[in-house]
């Protein structure tokens, strides 16, 4: 039997598969309202058997979004919009999450194919926040937030997976990752801060395990919470793997179920030594000292590397990005490849492979 194709119990959620769409980014959204674009671009992996659908970085407040095409989730709006995205999905027997998001010192910024760097107010852009007011490369600086605002902000999450809930999303992932605002804080790079939301360790985790809490008690104990991490800055003086150690503990007391494993983001060019699987290992390392259920993510393309990850305890579940851009039935491929059975909708059936 296939480990990759085996069912995931999460609070009172069963996952069908551990075959998992990561957040990725479309930058396509009018207002933070997602649109055609993203039912279809999230369909299709519900379609191709994931067994969940992660939305991109959703943001939970207007100058929250990395982008000013970024969807978000603060107004009701977007959450009659998400509606139809979450209806079509649960139709194909996925399961969809929302990943909750605040870009911190790089938002306001140009999408990807219209350049780089920060939108001006001229053309739609604002001012950033962030933990302090150091700029990330040739991004505008960020006003830092004041300690009272800052306070604020798990409020904000709060409302963001609410409202969630309210547009029929089973979970909700915090991201606290890729140098985003989350991440800023946890990391002394990005945080120069001597209140109580800088300084050592339990200053600059603070945020963090305010938003888990506040969010955890929003949501009510039957709904699983993820939370996606950076394991590693890849820079000296930097977050580390020891810290996010410590860190998915105290997670955990508050109410995380399963922790999204990525790394960096959060300073201009590390030296990260990229190849397939090479973040698995922070994955595994958490899992292992934390007992805590994990997903690796990164480069990981082949249905006997995903089976491999999974079937030797290295995490519970993998994400996939660039490998789902490609063939968003690669699911129902892996599947075949690896002798397990996931759905295919009823209009697909001629396209089965026959054992």
């Amino acid at each position: 039997m296939s480990r990759l194709f085996e069912p995931l119990s999460l609070r009172g959620l069963t996952l069908p598969n551990r075959a998992w769409v990561s957040p990725m980014c479309q930058y396509s959204a009018t207002d933070g309202v997602p649109n055609d674009w993203h039912l279809v671009h999230l369909g299709q992996f519900a379609v191709g058997g994931a067994g969940l659908v992660l939305t991109e970085a959703s943001a939970v407040t207007p100058e929250g979004r990395i982008s000013p095409q970024d969807t978000g989730i603060w107004n009701d709006e977007q959450v009659a919009a998400w509606r139809r995205v979450t209806d079509f999905v649960h139709a194909q027997g996925a399961v969809i999450g929302m990943q909750l998001a605040h870009a911190g010192r790089k938002a306001s910024t140009r999408r990807p194919w219209e350049g780089s760097g920060s939108v001006p107010a001229s053309e739609g852009g604002w001012q950033s926040v962030g933990a302090d007011d150091q700029p990330f490369g040739d991004y505008a600086p960020a006003r830092p937030l004041t300690t009272d605002e800052v306070a604020r902000i798990p409020a904000d999450f709060a409302a963001g997976a609410r409202r969630a809930l309210d547009a029929g999303f089973d979970l909700v992932e915090l991201h606290l990752a890729h140098g985003y605002l989350g991440h800023q804080f946890l990391s002394p790079l990005s945080n120069s801060r001597t209140d109580r939301y800088g300084g050592d360790f339990e200053g600059r985790t603070r945020l963090a395990l305010e938003l888990t809490e506040a969010v955890r008690a929003e949501i009510g104990p039957g709904v699983p919470l993820l939370t996606r991490i950076s394991a590693s800055d890849w820079a000296d003086g930097g977050w580390s793997p020891d810290d996010s150690v410590h860190l998915v503990k105290l997670l955990a007391d508050r109410g995380t179920d399963l922790v999204d494993v990525s790394s960096g983001g959060n300073v201009l060019h590390p030296r990260i030594p990229v190849g397939p699987g090479y973040q698995v290992p922070f994955a595994e390392r958490i899992r292992r000292e934390t007992a805590v259920p994990t997903g690796a993510v990164g480069m990981i393309t082949e249905p006997e590397q995903a089976e491999q990850i999974v079937a030797t305890g290295s995490a519970d579940a993998v994400f996939l990005a660039r490998a789902l851009l490609r063939d968003p039935h690669w699911p129902q491929r892996a599947a075949h490849a690896l002798g397990a059975e996931v759905r295919w909708a009823d209009q697909y059936l001629r396209a089965k492979p026959r054992r």
